[in-house]
């Protein structure tokens, strides 16, 4: 079931953030988990400030998606859990709510590349990204 969080608990916040710090180490090998682990604070801080959308049972969060405005600030889904269609409903969910969409993800992050692509994702610029030294790229949705 997808709900949207108002107020964050502190539960609710750790969970996140172990979904959030698995996800990115599994997803970007080509960038240390020191780099993730060095940002914890700062993701811990900021969460509570986005529209977090979560993905959960009767007892357990299994993804969400934070959007800050119309910014797709991170998709994660829990490991044991992917390939279920839960990014595809925490997606559609953000879809039904904005208009248009916007995120950066790193080319190397094919996986999540192609994903957005088959949600009609479209390519709008490469950049790099300074503090890792790698690729990305821009990708914006526009509702039809």
């Amino acid at each position: 079931m997808i709900k949207k969080i108002s107020q964050m608990t502190h539960t609710q916040l750790d969970r996140l953030m172990v979904i959030w710090l698995n996800s990115n180490s599994d997803a970007h090998e080509f960038i240390g988990q020191d780099y993730w682990k060095s940002h914890e604070v700062e993701v811990r801080a900021a969460l509570p400030n986005a529209e977090i959308y979560v993905y959960e049972t009767e007892d357990e969060i299994l993804g969400f998606i934070g959007l800050i405005d119309n910014y797709i600030a991170g998709l994660f889904v829990d490991k044991a859990y992917r390939g279920l269609g839960i990014g595809r409903q925490l997606l559609a969910e953000a879809k039904k709510e904005k208009d248009d969409l916007q995120l950066q993800v790193f080319v190397k992050n094919t996986q999540a590349v192609t994903f957005y692509q088959s949600q009609d994702f479209a390519i709008l610029t490469t950049q790099l990204d300074e503090k890792t030294n790698e690729t990305e790229l821009v990708m914006t949705w526009v509702k039809k």
